[in-house]
């Protein structure tokens, strides 16, 4: 699942692309699709990679790492990295059907699958990316709720010392987000306004770095480095409950790493060859994917050192850490407001697709078609779309509600995480490679490739098991709409 992705992506500059008819070739200002010249370089590739990557994800890490401790938990995170790189290098080559330097190019993923594999490949790709973004809706919902209320039991702590419960309940903080999501939704275009990407990658670095520098200042306190070899012991937990949580760790760190979904649509701001894109999407990963790796793994790592078998779901919002707390309260301001954009640009796309679907197969209906202007200044206006307005208004009513049934973040984290590993990360990548190169069937790298993809479904599958059951477990004592933190 991406963080910060952005369809910043689609553009160059902040400029929409523009389509131009061009009879010899590319000129000064366009390439040779017809779109304004591409710019980016390896550096900038990378940086809209680890823009994307780094995100909410990062705070479940320690959780995770403290499941399968100090020899599996980073032993899975480098196994994770590797796979994703590879994955990602196979997709790269996909950019453009044929010719790796003059082919046609494929702006989005799901160009590429339709390019590539087509058929029912291509509706299913379509219904597995739709229904992550569902699910990415729901989970922002519940991370920015907790912020929400972390800022407020933040306060309380200070105002009435640790032992004091403060308990609230998160259910006001996701209406309240809610509320904000539904104007949001309406304002035309919100996910491609040019600075969200800036204000995405400011709040997520600030709030991975609060995370990081407050876990290695609790090492420091502490005078000792917490955790064992083989993660939570058994007696803290029962057998079961460390087999669950031990996969369910897995979902949380593919979680953490997805970004394949929008790895074509950042190729596609590089500029034309030579190098080929694929070979400067390929260094780009490769540096990103290192310098992701590292930053997780001292995040993760340093938040399990501090806190042992004790680390919490999300490193600031489970009160390992009161103090400072005013660090805090910036920390999950910066969660808020990276998820209040985030939730647009991943929902965004859901939306049109709709959108464009009921015109399609209601082209006479006035609820769909109808505009109303509503003045909003001097000299702008508004245009009201009714339709718009009732199925963005629903699809925002009915992932809160969702939310609000089931506010467990580290579950539903290891749920996505899982779920959407194995199909867009692994699978469609794969068989697009097989499909583009034209790899023999039972040939020896055919083999592999089915290899890694079975075994990476495997995964996906136990991780999914495993979050399935905290989710049931988590259940068993809460209340919904009634119980608190």
């Amino acid at each position: 699942m991406v963080e910060n992705g952005s369809s910043k992506y689609y553009q160059q500059n902040g400029y929409p692309a523009m389509e131009v008819s061009l009879e010899h070739g590319a000129s000064k200002c366009y390439d040779d699709d017809g779109r304004l010249k591409r710019t980016g370089t390896v550096w900038t590739a990378s940086a809209h990679i680890i823009t994307a990557v780094i995100g909410s994800g990062v705070l479940s890490l320690a959780w995770a790492i403290a499941q399968l401790g100090w020899v599996a938990g980073p032993a899975v995170m480098f196994l994770f990295s590797f796979v994703i790189y590879y994955t990602s290098a196979l997709l790269s080559d996909c950019y453009r059907s044929g010719d790796p330097s003059t082919g046609k190019r494929n702006y989005t993923y799901m160009d590429a699958v339709h390019a590539n594999l087509g058929g029912l490949k291509v509706k299913l790709c379509g219904f597995i990316q739709y229904a992550n973004l569902f699910g990415v809706a729901i989970g922002y919902t519940i991370a920015a709720s907790i912020s929400m209320l972390a800022i407020r039991r933040s306060n309380c702590f200070h105002e009435k010392g640790h032992k004091n419960p403060c308990h609230m309940s998160s259910n006001p903080y996701m209406i309240l987000f809610g509320v904000i999501e539904i104007v949001f939704s309406q304002i035309p275009d919100f996910d491609q306004i040019w600075w969200l990407s800036i204000v995405a990658a400011v709040m997520s670095i600030t709030y991975s770095s609060i995370g990081l520098a407050l876990g290695i200042v609790q090492v420091i306190a502490n005078k000792s480095i917490k955790g064992s070899l083989t993660g939570i012991s058994i007696g803290a937990v029962t057998e079961t409950q460390k087999i669950w949580r031990s996969l369910q760790a897995f979902g949380d760190i593919a979680f953490a790493y997805s970004y394949s979904i929008i790895l074509i649509e950042i190729q596609d701001t590089i500029k034309a060859p030579p190098p080929s894109e694929a070979k400067v999407m390929k260094r780009a990963t490769l540096i990103s994917v290192v310098v992701t790796t590292i930053f997780y793994m001292l995040c993760g790592c340093m938040g399990y050192a501090a806190f042992g078998d004790d680390a919490p779901g999300n490193l600031l919002t489970g009160f390992g850490f009161y103090n400072p707390y005013w660090l805090l309260d910036i920390a999950n301001a910066a969660i808020v407001i990276h998820l209040i954009g985030a939730y647009q640009v991943f929902c965004q796309p859901l939306f049109a697709f709709v959108e464009k679907w009921a015109l399609a197969a209601f082209p006479e209906s006035t609820l769909i078609t109808k505009e109303i202007t509503i003045p909003i200044a001097p000299n702008k206006t508004y245009n009201l779309n009714l339709f718009r307005l009732v199925w963005r208004s629903a699809f925002v009513v009915l992932t809160t509600v969702i939310s609000m049934l089931l506010p467990f973040f580290n579950d539903v984290v290891g749920l996505l995480g899982a779920l959407g590993f194995w199909p867009l990360t692994v699978y469609f990548p794969v068989e697009m490679y097989i499909a583009q190169k034209r790899i023999p069937k039972w040939s020896t790298r055919w083999v592999c490739l089915q290899m890694l993809s079975v075994a990476c479904l495997a995964i996906s599958i136990a991780a999914a098991i495993g979050s399935i059951a905290g989710v049931i477990s988590d259940l068993k004592v809460y209340r919904p709409f009634k119980s608190s933190y």
